[in-house]
């Protein structure tokens, strides 16, 4: 009976062993069972999964639960699994085990992928779109100034000046459009928050004070995420410029800390006009934006990284003035 099972059944030691696997495993990952037995499970999983398993328990009583996860089969390749673990305790020996039930999730993957890839034609769609009307009206522009100057007009230096302000605008979209087109690195590792926003708040300080605006940083930051050092310090780059352009006078940019149960929460709090609770939803698609020279592509980037380090963007207007940017981060 036990070779027409689908589920495959593990027991785990409290360390994380493998004392005992159904032979459904051989169909799935190609392990003969008896090849697993005393293993170790953060062996046959990725880094990533690992740690949310073991903080997911951490953080919870719950002594079942899911998580989906990816697995290492014998051929180095990484397979897709739904999981129910559950954490039993022997109260004779004192002895704790994991009762680990896992399921082929190949199938829904394929399928979330079909919808994935349906998701990118719709934006690379409105990316086109964008693109054209964002690059056409800069050239348009260069053009008529090409004709005047052609046509003997004397005012070489005024339209030099907005021709390369036009050749910026340009070039500032080609870049952000790289980015986003570029696969995300992975030299994940735990890292300092504070270390992070200090290395940007000195980056970006000399534009806020030509406009008066003060960042203040929370002294008491000692907390460490699992990241890409790179990625997260461009999107602070990303939101605290966005906080400093929102801003036409004088005022604080304030980031500090917020953690609840599951989440770190890295806050960036401005002082500007505050963005309308009907556009929050509408921010980060491509070439939507509010500011009069913005492309809406660094949001985006912003949202995609967050993503990759399975945290999220949240976007609230705050009561008195200005919009507070909150980047979450999992514990």
């Amino acid at each position: 009976m036990e070779e027409h099972i689908d589920n495959i059944f593990c027991v785990l030691s409290e360390q994380g062993k493998v004392l005992f696997v159904t032979k459904s495993v051989e169909r799935l990952l190609r392990y003969e069972s008896s090849e697993l037995i005393g293993r170790s499970w953060n062996e046959l999983i990725s880094e990533e999964d690992g740690i949310y398993i073991t903080n997911a328990y951490r953080k919870s009583k719950e002594i079942k639960q899911n998580f989906t996860v990816r697995m290492l089969g014998k051929y180095r390749e990484y397979v897709p699994i739904g999981c129910t673990l559950t954490k039993l305790h022997v109260e004779e020996t004192s002895q704790i085990f994991y009762l680990a039930l896992l399921k082929d999730n190949t199938s829904l993957k394929e399928a979330e992928e079909v919808l994935v890839r349906s998701e990118k034609m719709s934006v690379a769609g409105q990316l086109a779109a964008g693109i054209a009307h964002e690059i056409r009206n800069p050239l348009t522009s260069i053009k008529g100034f090409l004709q005047l100057l052609q046509a003997g007009v004397n005012r070489k230096e005024e339209y030099f000046k907005i021709m390369i302000d036009e050749i910026e605008k340009m070039e500032k979209i080609t870049t952000e459009l790289l980015f986003i087109s570029k696969p995300l690195t992975d030299h994940k590792g735990r890292e300092a928050i504070s270390e992070m926003v200090y290395d940007i708040v000195s980056l970006l300080s000399p534009e806020a004070k030509l406009k008066n605006i003060d960042i203040i940083v929370d002294p008491s930051i000692h907390e460490t995420i699992y990241c890409d050092k790179s990625q997260i310090k461009q999107v602070l780059i990303n939101i605290v410029k966005n906080a400093i352009e929102a801003m036409d006078e004088a005022g604080q940019i304030t980031i500090y800390i917020e953690n609840t149960e599951y989440h770190t929460e890295l806050c960036v709090c401005d002082e500007g006009p505050g963005v309308p609770e009907e556009i929050i939803h509408k921010l980060g698609e491509p070439f939507f934006t509010t500011k009069q020279n913005g492309t809406g592509l660094g949001i985006m980037i912003t949202k995609r990284i967050l993503e990759a380090h399975h945290g999220s963007l949240i976007i609230e207007r705050n009561a008195t003035k200005g919009s507070t940017f909150k980047l979450l981060f999992p514990k």
